[in-house]
């Protein structure tokens, strides 16, 4: 069964709950099992790296953490669809 939600990846949102309350960003990723999303510069949490060819001696990475989708809302409108009618004035 397919999900549907109120946003999607690239839209411009606001944390509207939690501890980011007012916090404003571009979604990076939908995770829709969990019902969570990925927001840019929101929820940036630290994160161990193993060894690799990358970081030879491993490092901590700061990335983003999940917000659950509940707690966001859009910011800029979605652009209205023209009509029929509104095509053929404008040709």
């Amino acid at each position: 069964m397919q999900t549907h939600f109120h946003v999607k990846k690239g839209d411009e949102v606001q944390v509207i709950s939690g501890n980011h309350r007012g916090a404003t960003g571009k979604i990076l990723q939908v995770l829709p099992k969990k019902q969570q999303v990925l927001i840019e510069g929101v929820r940036l949490i630290k994160k161990s790296v193993r060894k690799s060819q990358d970081n030879p001696n491993g490092a901590i990475v700061t990335r983003e953490g999940p917000i659950h989708i509940s707690n966001v809302k859009i910011v800029e409108a979605p652009r209205p669809k023209r009509t029929k009618k509104e095509k053929a004035k404008a040709e």
